[in-house]
């Protein structure tokens, strides 16, 4: 296919074809997912289900791919389909608009995908997915806290159970502890200090009210680091869905 030309010549037609045959679900249509899911469907992998419960907002303009003028108030999963089959036809693309929690798994879990990504940004919902993907033992890729952070230089890959400097990750891996689960959960995360607790309001002081009556911290962020932590999740996936059938 003429318009992946370049991505076959990098990887090889064997690994190219891996990537058509790939299912991936992506949770979570916010800044970080979208640019991850940008790169994934740029980089022809053949099936995609977008999991996101949200619907564009104004305030969304300044970091994510699907927010623009003429999106605003509409579904953000509806959205990104409609961008991702513009890119690549050929793309099998679900737009679930569904809140994630535990009584949603199953259905955003439904006929086990060759990988999931976690772009949720807040913690329930976050661990409550974390916890069914790993139970499920579906391999995974998370995006801790991208808010905040203005250095590039500081972001990192590692597990979950390694990472410092994000309060994010500490108030989730300290939950997934609680429930024993350990290691095995992939991330990226920032270890730029950032000065932050989760349960109170945002650097600005201000919450905003969300779908089932849960509350959100206004979080300061650019749609740099926010983007880089998406195309980051993105490589790390089409390293692991190609790496791994080339050690069969």
């Amino acid at each position: 296919m003429e318009r992946f030309v370049r991505t076959q010549a990098l990887l090889g037609a064997e690994n190219w074809q891996r990537l058509q045959e790939c299912r991936i679900t992506i949770i979570g249509m916010g800044a970080v997912g979208s640019y991850a899911t940008e790169a994934l469907c740029r980089s022809g992998v053949g099936s995609l289900r977008l999991v996101d419960f949200d619907t564009v907002s104004i305030s969304n303009i300044n970091r994510q791919l699907y927010a623009l003028s003429s999106t605003l108030n509409r579904p953000k999963v509806e959205v990104a389909a409609e961008r991702v089959q513009d890119i690549n036809p050929d793309c099998r693309v679900e737009a679930l608009q569904s809140f994630v929690h535990t009584d949603t798994l199953d259905a955003v879990l439904d006929s086990r995908p060759d990988l999931v990504i976690d772009a949720i940004d807040s913690v329930t919902p976050k661990v409550a997915l974390l916890r069914g993907v790993w139970e499920r033992q579906i391999p995974l890729l998370s995006s801790m806290g991208a808010a905040l952070r203005t250095d590039p230089t500081r972001i990192s890959l590692g597990d979950i159970m390694d990472t410092s400097g994000c309060p994010l990750a500490r108030a989730v891996r300290t939950r997934l502890r609680r429930q024993g689960i350990g290691r095995g959960i992939t991330c990226v995360y920032s270890t730029e200090p950032v000065s932050f607790h989760y349960g109170s309001a945002g650097r600005d002081g201000t919450q905003r009210t969300i779908n089932r009556g849960l509350e959100r911290n206004v979080l300061g962020s650019l749609p740099t680091l926010t983007g880089i932590f998406g195309l980051m999740l993105a490589n790390q996936a089409i390293k692991l869905l190609t790496s791994y059938h080339l050690q069969d």
